[in-house]
């Protein structure tokens, strides 16, 4: 049995649109971000932000309003979807790792976007989604956002919503909270 250790909590943004997307285009990942949890300590490590470029859709204004992302930028620092996922595997072990997001949206576009462009899936079978866990922990009738969560929670929002890092941090500290309350109960 493989020891946890290290879990990637990682939250992507996508290419998006105020109502369907235009003829042709579809929605794909424009930003990974990641924020490593120790699962023995519960020390949330720093945030990390990896853009990348869109090939089969545009970056529309209303993706920038909600991201504050804008094609210049991801030109100018982005990489292929290929090398991000590359990255993955070789600086945060995440075909070793658990890997946890908030909600399953992440897992299926990494599985969507990584199909179609042909791309080895860069993540293990081991897939945490916090935001089912959060409502089971805290006996929700319901999953509520993020942002819920933390003020259900009593904790700030850390950084810009809807940017990568930032939102794999704060899903990070969800993460942290409910495994500190758990073991509190052992």
């Amino acid at each position: 049995m493989r020891g946890v250790g290290i879990i990637n909590v990682v939250d992507i943004e996508s290419t998006c649109w105020k109502g369907d997307p235009p003829p042709g285009e579809t929605s794909e990942i424009i930003e990974i971000g990641i924020c490593e949890l120790d699962s023995i300590t519960l020390e949330v490590g720093k945030r990390r932000s990896i853009l990348c470029f869109p090939v089969d859709s545009t970056i529309s204004p209303f993706c920038t309003d909600l991201t504050t992302l804008t094609d210049d930028m991801i030109r100018r620092d982005g990489v292929e979807l290929s090398s991000a996922c590359a990255l993955l595997r070789t600086m945060h072990k995440s075909t070793d790792r658990i890997w946890a997001s908030f909600g399953d949206y992440d897992r299926r576009m990494f599985a969507e976007n990584c199909a179609r462009r042909n791309i080895r899936y860069p993540f293990g079978p081991r897939h945490l989604n916090v935001k089912t866990l959060t409502a089971l922990a805290f006996g929700w009738g319901a999953e509520p956002g993020m942002a819920e969560v933390l003020r259900r929670m009593g904790m700030d929002l850390v950084g810009t919503h809807h940017r990568g890092g930032d939102d794999a941090y704060n899903i990070a500290l969800i993460l942290r909270e409910i495994l500190q309350t758990m073991r509190g109960r052992i």
